[in-house]
């Protein structure tokens, strides 16, 4: 089992296959505090053996999802201040304590969300998440949810002057448009290292705007749900559903849309079976085949971590990588209206 890095110089490598923390210690993936004291720091601890560097994680992570705030929060619309919602922060402290004294070896990614006015709040919040991970600098500062260029525009003035004194190393957006991204890039005067969007074979919107940018500015993607919450897994169907609340919420678990995945999740199989590997690995496989994409999937297990790892070893041939192309264009799930 081996570590593939993204094409990109930067103080720390950064592998292929990352880790997503958006579940420790959120309750709409069923994770309990048993996850968090114990599986959570296994799998942490068998990344950085395999040489996983990328570690992913938001100051938001963990807040309580049934509420209205969380829900407009994760569309992009601020109705609170997320500091006040239970849970705030609670991903960073259990990514910090599993991460222990290896920090310096990795990318230890998190998220500002911003609200209230920029500069002022910009700085405590990436102190607290600091202090939140057990480490002096942050290697990835992200912005979460730049919806609007004005936002993008005082955040970046506002990471310039955390940058210069050490706090973070580099700047990135989590859901920014490409208008939002060179904004980002003008107005911080230096790269915007990253892009952190959905990109999977049910969700290859990256491809219009952001990967060619990234492609040509030495940029990096970097791929969140790349296995679209489970579905690319192949193990569910309309007769086996998932049972956490994130996923049951995800429109691409009604069943109509799991019998249309079908022939997707099929292609993925028979290039599994030349591979000897998964579904998920495949599906992986293709994400990651960018020299400029990471990505970052979740693991419940230990074993779902080394499935993830492994899937950095598997080159799909031109053949297989059309054909499951080809079988993702095909795929046309059903959208309900928005409640």
């Amino acid at each position: 089992m081996s570590v593939r890095y993204v094409s990109v110089q930067c103080a720390k490598p950064i592998s292929k296959i990352g880790l997503g923390t958006w579940q420790f210690g959120s309750p709409e993936w069923n994770y309990g505090e048993r996850y968090a004291a114990t599986d959570a720091r296994a799998i942490v601890r068998r990344a950085l053996e395999l040489g996983v560097t990328l570690f992913d994680t938001a100051e938001i992570y963990g807040i309580e999802a049934r509420s209205v705030s969380c829900r407009a929060l994760m569309r992009g619309v601020a109705v609170a201040d997320p500091a006040r919602l239970h849970g705030f922060g609670c991903s960073e402290r259990v990514l910090g304590e599993a991460l222990a004294h290896d920090a310096a070896s990795a990318v230890v990614a998190t998220k500002f969300y911003p609200a209230g006015p920029i500069a002022p709040s910009i700085r405590r919040h990436a102190a607290a998440s600091a202090r939140r991970l057990g480490v002096s600098r942050i290697d990835l500062y992200q912005i979460h949810q730049p919806a609007r260029t004005a936002v993008v525009g005082r955040a970046m003035r506002a990471a310039h002057d955390l940058k210069h004194d050490g706090l973070i190393a580099e700047v990135g957006l989590s859901n920014g448009t490409l208008d939002g991204w060179r904004a980002a890039e003008d107005a911080l005067a230096a790269r915007v290292l990253s892009n952190q969007v959905p990109y999977s074979l049910v969700n290859r919107a990256a491809e219009e705007t952001l990967l060619p940018y990234a492609r040509a500015h030495g940029r990096v993607i970097i791929a969140f749900s790349p296995l679209a919450r489970g579905l690319l897994s192949g193990r569910y169907n309309r007769q086996r559903l998932p049972t956490s609340p994130a996923q049951l919420a995800d429109p691409l678990f009604l069943p109509e849309n799991l019998d249309r995945a079908a022939e997707l999740v099929d292609t993925l199989r028979a290039v599994a079976d030349a591979h000897a590997a998964t579904a998920a690995q495949v599906a992986l496989a293709w994400v990651i085949r960018d020299p400029m994409v990471s990505a970052i999937p979740g693991a419940a297990t230990v074993e779902q971590l080394e499935s993830n790892v492994a899937a950095a070893d598997i080159d799909l041939t031109d053949d297989e990588y059309r054909a499951l192309t080809d079988a993702s264009a095909r795929f046309s799930p059903v959208h309900p209206p928005r409640s």
